[in-house]
């Protein structure tokens, strides 16, 4: 006999499936037109949206066999997921590459190598960072389609706001702390008033902090490297900002500027009130929109490489990698159709219109000429070239990572207000993490999948 909670749960996704069954039923047109008709949910809205609307438009016209009816979902990676579990999933779902590991373990996508043979898409066409994200032990769950990763920006009139040469840019952490010296000024009853940076803002990679000193998150195999000499060196790194300018300090700026919308003119580093901030690629949008003082009368931010620590130059160009991916989940209706249109969108001419709707370099090694020397942003080979170097890091492939991502960034914050050393705070998130990735991996052994 099923518990009673087993049961509501049991209603609770039948409900919620049957209610994403009846949206796609009012959304989608009844068409007698010859053609199969394949259903593509897709996370993106606005001009990203526009962009993915723009390229089905195009390929749907462009062939009478196949016709792509595209839907705009939120919380896609959960909605797919229950689709999937109810039996009526889409053909085509657009997710996150950080969920991959977790769409594995659910056996809720399809695995794309036959089609990829066929098709004569190969690993050696991509950057292999992107690549990398879509694979689990050779076997393909999914394809890139937007990329991003990181690098450092530098609002230059700050820097010449505050008597710096607004052509520097550091090249190591410690140029980087000695710059931020510079430019961080406080109000008269001690709190920040402007910063040159603080590894918190905008606070969207604080799992991340290892990796400009070589730190990993785990071993590959079966073990948690959370508190590693290298990741306990760069949570030392974030402690010494507290030291120098205060936890509650620093905090209090960062929720001050978090008040602030990110896409708004009031953006901290639009203003001039962070100097120097980590952000991805997409950052020359927001800055086109919204940042109008940087852009007037002349281009007034730049973009450098995030510096690295100055007895580690093996570390230069390391960046995050994140990743938009498209994947056919289990049990949809239309599969070969389905990869009609990854094929499609995977080719040159339909992931450069993509990308360069996006404002984003593509994941390909090799590009169409031009697309760099026509592309409206005007940093986007930097970020492609970045994404290819040997230092790049994505998130670990792990079932566990939602939980793991938390907990790093709650020994961050930690460490930020200065409630933990580094070593206390990583210590901590070693011995909880790893008895949960032996459970995962045993798990999945049970299963037969290791």
């Amino acid at each position: 006999m099923m518990k009673p909670n087993t049961v509501l749960n049991l209603l609770a996704i039948a409900i919620i499936v049957a209610l994403i069954g009846y949206s796609e039923v009012v959304v989608q047109p009844h068409n007698n037109d010859g053609r199969t008709h394949i259903v593509y949910w897709e996370k993106w809205t606005n001009f990203e949206g526009d962009a993915i609307r723009d390229t089905v438009d195009y390929y749907n016209k462009s062939q009478n066999k196949i016709y792509v009816d595209l839907l705009t979902v939120s919380s896609i990676e959960y909605k797919v997921l229950l689709a999937t579990a109810g039996g009526d999933p889409p053909d085509l779902a657009g997710l996150y590459a950080p969920q991959v590991a977790q769409y594995n373990d659910d056996n809720a996508l399809m695995p794309l190598n036959d089609f990829c043979k066929e098709a004569g898409i190969e690993e050696s066409q991509y950057i292999p960072a992107y690549w990398e994200c879509c694979n689990i032990n050779g076997k393909i769950l999914a394809l890139p389609t937007t990329p991003a990763d990181t690098a450092l920006f530098i609002n230059k009139k700050a820097l010449k706001d505050a008597g710096v040469d607004p052509n520097t840019a550091p090249r190591t952490i410690e140029e980087l702390d000695q710059l931020t010296d510079k430019l961080t000024t406080k109000l008269p009853d001690g709190r920040l008033d402007k910063v040159g940076f603080i590894p918190n803002e905008p606070g969207w990679w604080n799992w991340a902090w290892g990796a400009p000193f070589g730190g990993k998150l785990w071993d590959g195999h079966d073990k948690i490297t959370a508190n590693s000499k290298e990741n306990i060196r760069a949570f030392n790194w974030i402690a010494s900002f507290a030291k120098r300018y205060g936890g509650g300090n620093v905090q209090a700026f960062k929720t001050g500027i978090g008040k602030l919308m990110f896409a708004s003119s009031e953006n901290g580093f639009f203003t001039g009130k962070v100097a120097m901030e980590i952000q991805g690629v997409w950052m020359h949008n927001f800055i086109k929109k919204y940042g109008s003082q940087l852009e007037k009368p002349v281009r007034n931010w730049r973009v450098v490489p995030f510096p690295y620590p100055a007895d580690r130059p093996d570390l230069v160009n390391n960046t995050i990698i994140d990743l938009d991916i498209i994947g056919i989940p289990r049990g949809a209706k239309h599969p070969r159709e389905a990869f009609e249109f990854i094929k499609f969108l995977e080719s040159h001419k339909g992931i450069e219109m993509l990308n360069l709707k996006h404002g984003k370099h593509t994941p390909l090694k090799q590009n169409s000429p031009g697309y760099f020397e026509t592309h409206p942003n005007p940093d986007v080979k930097l970020f492609a070239d970045l994404a290819a170097s040997k230092s790049a890091l994505s998130p670990p492939k792990l079932g566990i990572w939602p939980e793991y991502k938390d907990d790093i960034g709650a020994a961050f914050e930690e460490v930020v207000l200065g409630n933990k050393t580094a070593e206390e705070a990583l210590n901590a998130l070693q011995a909880r993490m790893q008895p949960k990735l032996d459970q995962y991996l045993k798990r999945k052994h049970l299963r037969g999948e290791l």
